[in-house]
């Protein structure tokens, strides 16, 4: 029921647009009454992008999975192939869901707000995961949101290519420049760069000489 809804629905938009087609033309088509449409879709919105809430479970549990031990932006970068995964599954639908949206804004909108949705779970894990490092929580959002845009700009390459070439190679080329910018930065686990901090009890008026040779011997210097 739900595929013969989509497909009811895209055919529809294909032939009439999308701001011509009602809800009640789509149940028509597709032989159903409007309670089944909403079972399904809780707006004509939400049949355009039928998929994307299955995939941001699917994100989720496999951030949720991941192990202590992983290194988190390959972890990220590995999550959002997933949604690369679900376009490359239909990329005749992909298609025809890409050139929609460019053609209406309230999609276009939409669309933006389950990008944001898909960001917002990589900053989530990436927070998690680099508690106790200094900027911890700006390094989560600015890697989360590199991920997303290296991601959206080769998944979007290949859609205006009427999904020729090889859509995973140029995404596995641009998640390159996060992890190369942003993984395996050692020491980020804690807070970095301690420096010593030397207290000097020291008489008023002494010298300046004494109190930086105090320093220095505190120090162990010579």
């Amino acid at each position: 029921m739900r595929d013969a809804l989509v497909a009811a629905a895209f055919q529809l938009f294909l032939e009439r647009g999308y701001e011509q087609t009602t809800v009640d033309d789509i149940v028509a088509l597709a032989g159903v009454g409007r309670r089944s449409f909403f079972r399904y879709f809780p707006s004509k919105e939400d049949v355009v992008f039928p998929d994307h809430e299955r995939c941001l479970a699917d994100m989720t549990a496999f951030l949720g999975d991941g192990a202590d031990e992983d290194d988190p932006v390959q972890r990220v970068c590995d999550a959002a192939r997933l949604v690369l995964r679900m376009y490359a599954e239909n990329p005749t639908f992909s298609v025809q869901r890409y050139r929609l949206t460019r053609k209406v804004p309230g999609l276009r909108a939409y669309e933006l707000s389950v990008v944001w949705r898909y960001e917002r779970a990589l900053a989530e894990y990436l927070r998690g995961r680099f508690t106790g490092r200094r900027d911890g929580t700006l390094q989560a959002d600015v890697i989360a949101a590199g991920v997303v845009a290296a991601h959206n700009n080769a998944l979007r390459s290949w859609l205006r290519s009427d999904g020729q070439g090889n859509a995973t190679a140029a995404v596995d080329h641009a998640l390159g420049y996060v992890r190369g910018t942003f993984g395996d930065r050692p020491g980020d686990t804690a807070v970095e760069d301690q420096e010593d901090v030397v207290v000097v009890i020291s008489r008023r008026g002494a010298p300046m000489w004494r109190v930086v040779r105090e320093i220095e011997s505190t120090l162990g210097r010579d």
